[in-house]
């Protein structure tokens, strides 16, 4: 098991709030961050890829009507040797909003957030480094072919990031911005002195743009052995399950498992993670937790209590 903790002086943030109106009617009456990709709920792949980075803080923030459902999805985090906290967002007022929100939560601590409806998919290293960044700002680049829709950061001849813009009409690079931002504690100040863009939100765009002109913002591109995908339209959700699903059959593993995380990266130990695999009863998933608890103790655990 892991036992070096990069983060655990960062306070993680799941951005969960929202109406999900591209995903009319299905989310009439649940947050898109509960609906499933595959075989588990939507929240539990970036509260996973925040776990797998080395951190053990989480706030999750969300509306008012949906803050029951991941109360009773998540808990206080203890059965997964962490901690979660709940916020609630008023009125979607943009990204950069999460760290006025949290202003509380963050305290003193550098802070983490990954947008609720994004998906990373491979080795958590590029998460670690940037979590040992004590000062400034990381935020990452991703190659794709419609970067229209996403902020894009422009690099130089020398790799150097020099631009980012907000869903650009020509896109100066096709190097997306994924939801996934880590800063150092100035990011609360920062965040409150942005203005409003014309649509009224406060620009995670804008933030970024701070740390830049200052000279303080890292972009680090995810290569090949990464992926990266967001399922906020029915389309991308669709292909996100599909994803998931083959490589879950194929390769016999679980992609966004929580209770894998906490065990492979000590936070809890064969017993606990046999009494998680427990209460998932006969499903596959349960099965799969079992395994993994048998496989790590030789098979010297045979029971679930």
């Amino acid at each position: 098991m892991t036992t070096a903790q990069p983060g655990s002086q960062w306070k993680g943030i799941v951005l969960s709030g929202g109406k999900g109106t591209r995903l009319y009617p299905v989310t009439r009456v649940c947050s898109k961050q509960l609906l499933p990709v595959y075989d588990k709920p939507m929240v539990y792949y970036p509260i996973s890829t925040l776990m797998w980075g080395g951190i053990r803080d989480i706030m999750i923030i969300s509306t008012s009507e949906d803050m029951p459902h991941f109360k009773e999805l998540l808990k206080d985090g203890s059965q997964l040797g962490i901690r979660f906290s709940y916020a609630i967002q008023p009125e979607p007022k943009g990204i950069a909003q999460a760290f006025l929100v949290g202003e509380e939560f963050i305290g003193s601590s550098s802070a983490c957030l990954i947008l609720g409806d994004n998906l990373f998919h491979g080795d958590a290293s590029f998460l670690r480094r940037a979590l040992q960044e004590e000062s400034g700002g990381t935020i990452f680049g991703y190659a794709v072919s419609n970067p229209s829709r996403y902020g894009v950061v422009e690099f130089d001849k020398s790799g150097k990031a020099v631009s980012i813009e907000e869903k650009p009409k020509r896109p100066k690079s096709h190097f997306a911005v994924p939801g996934l931002y880590c800063y150092d504690n100035r990011v609360i100040e920062r965040a409150k002195a942005l203005k409003p863009s014309e649509r009224d939100e406060l620009e995670i765009t804008d933030l970024n743009k701070a740390y830049l002109k200052s000279g303080e913002l890292r972009v680090e591109v995810l290569g090949r052995g990464m992926a990266w995908l967001d399922t906020g339209t029915p389309e991308s959700l669709l292909e996100a399950g599909s994803f998931v699903g083959t490589i879950e059959r194929r390769q016999g593993i679980k992609i966004g498992c929580p209770e894998e995380a906490a065990f492979r990266m000590g936070y809890i130990d064969a017993r606990q993670l046999m009494r998680l695999a427990g209460e998932a009863g006969n499903s596959s998933y349960g099965q799969y937790l079992l395994s993994i608890a048998k496989e790590e103790t030789g098979g010297l655990i045979e029971d679930r209590g």
